[in-house]
Protein backbone atom coordinates (compact mmCIF):
# COMPACT_ATOMS: atom_id res chain seq x y z
CA UNK A 1 0.00 0.00 0.00
CA UNK A 2 1.41 3.60 -0.84
CA UNK A 3 0.62 6.06 1.46
CA UNK A 4 0.90 9.76 0.07
CA UNK A 5 2.35 12.22 2.93
CA UNK A 6 1.28 15.69 2.94
CA UNK A 7 4.65 17.74 3.01
CA UNK A 8 4.92 18.66 6.66
CA UNK A 9 4.01 22.48 7.39
CA UNK A 10 6.67 25.00 7.53
CA UNK A 11 7.26 26.04 11.23
CA UNK A 12 6.49 29.94 11.45
CA UNK A 13 9.62 31.21 13.19
CA UNK A 14 9.12 34.29 15.52
CA UNK A 15 10.67 37.03 13.23
CA UNK A 16 12.01 39.63 15.96
CA UNK A 17 10.37 43.32 15.70
CA UNK A 18 13.09 45.99 15.29
CA UNK A 19 13.14 48.48 18.33
CA UNK A 20 14.91 51.70 17.56
CA UNK A 21 17.69 52.33 20.15
CA UNK A 22 17.65 55.51 20.76
CA UNK A 23 21.04 57.30 21.88
CA UNK A 24 21.66 59.24 25.02
CA UNK A 25 21.41 62.79 24.29
CA UNK A 26 24.59 64.79 23.56
CA UNK A 27 25.84 66.89 26.04
CA UNK A 28 28.31 69.38 25.04
CA UNK A 29 31.07 70.43 27.35
CA UNK A 30 32.89 73.93 26.39
CA UNK A 31 36.10 75.86 28.17
CA UNK A 32 37.33 79.19 27.09
CA UNK A 33 41.19 79.22 26.57
CA UNK A 34 42.21 81.25 23.33
CA UNK A 35 46.15 80.83 24.11
CA UNK A 36 45.90 76.84 24.29
CA UNK A 37 47.34 74.51 21.82
CA UNK A 38 45.64 71.12 22.54
CA UNK A 39 42.06 70.56 24.72
CA UNK A 40 40.75 66.93 25.37
CA UNK A 41 38.04 66.20 27.80
CA UNK A 42 38.98 63.64 30.63
CA UNK A 43 36.19 61.64 32.77
CA UNK A 44 34.60 59.05 34.55
CA UNK A 45 32.98 58.82 31.52
CA UNK A 46 36.05 57.40 29.23
CA UNK A 47 37.65 55.78 32.30
CA UNK A 48 40.12 59.10 32.90
CA UNK A 49 41.97 58.46 29.72
CA UNK A 50 43.65 61.19 28.74
CA UNK A 51 43.98 61.82 24.95
CA UNK A 52 40.79 59.99 23.08
CA UNK A 53 38.50 62.85 23.58
CA UNK A 54 39.86 65.99 21.81
CA UNK A 55 38.61 69.26 21.92
CA UNK A 56 37.72 71.69 18.65
CA UNK A 57 38.83 74.80 19.19
CA UNK A 58 36.63 77.63 17.92
CA UNK A 59 37.60 81.11 16.15
CA UNK A 60 36.59 82.79 19.69
CA UNK A 61 38.73 81.20 21.76
CA UNK A 62 36.42 78.37 23.16
CA UNK A 63 37.61 74.87 23.25
CA UNK A 64 34.20 72.24 22.81
CA UNK A 65 33.44 68.74 22.81
CA UNK A 66 30.02 66.61 23.00
CA UNK A 67 30.12 63.49 24.26
CA UNK A 68 26.67 61.10 24.56
CA UNK A 69 25.92 60.42 28.19
CA UNK A 70 23.36 58.58 30.20
CA UNK A 71 21.87 60.28 33.29
CA UNK A 72 24.43 60.50 36.06
CA UNK A 73 26.57 62.20 38.23
CA UNK A 74 30.04 62.33 36.43
CA UNK A 75 33.50 63.68 37.20
CA UNK A 76 35.58 65.29 34.83
CA UNK A 77 38.53 67.76 33.62
CA UNK A 78 39.72 69.64 30.83
CA UNK A 79 43.54 68.87 29.69
CA UNK A 80 45.00 71.99 28.86
CA UNK A 81 48.26 71.51 26.86
CA UNK A 82 49.40 68.89 29.82
CA UNK A 83 47.59 70.61 32.52
CA UNK A 84 44.68 69.63 34.19
CA UNK A 85 42.10 72.26 34.97
CA UNK A 86 38.77 72.12 36.30
CA UNK A 87 35.62 73.43 34.44
CA UNK A 88 35.93 77.70 35.67
CA UNK A 89 32.37 78.27 34.84
CA UNK A 90 30.95 74.84 36.64
CA UNK A 91 30.72 75.62 40.54
CA UNK A 92 30.04 72.05 41.54
CA UNK A 93 33.23 69.98 42.22
CA UNK A 94 34.71 67.25 44.75
CA UNK A 95 38.11 66.85 45.86
CA UNK A 96 39.67 63.86 44.32
CA UNK A 97 42.92 61.86 45.55
CA UNK A 98 45.65 63.55 44.38
CA UNK A 99 44.83 67.04 46.83
CA UNK A 100 42.44 68.95 43.59
CA UNK A 101 39.29 69.09 42.51
CA UNK A 102 37.22 67.64 40.16
CA UNK A 103 34.13 69.64 38.23
CA UNK A 104 30.96 67.21 38.75
CA UNK A 105 27.82 67.39 36.20
CA UNK A 106 24.59 66.02 36.61
CA UNK A 107 22.85 64.35 33.74
CA UNK A 108 19.34 63.79 34.40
Amino acid sequence: MIIKSKPAAKAKTAVPTKTKKTSPPSTTFSLYAPDAHEVFLVGDFNGWQPYNLKARKFKDGTWSKSVQLKAGTYQYLFLVDGEWWTDPVNPNRVHNPFGSENSVVEIR
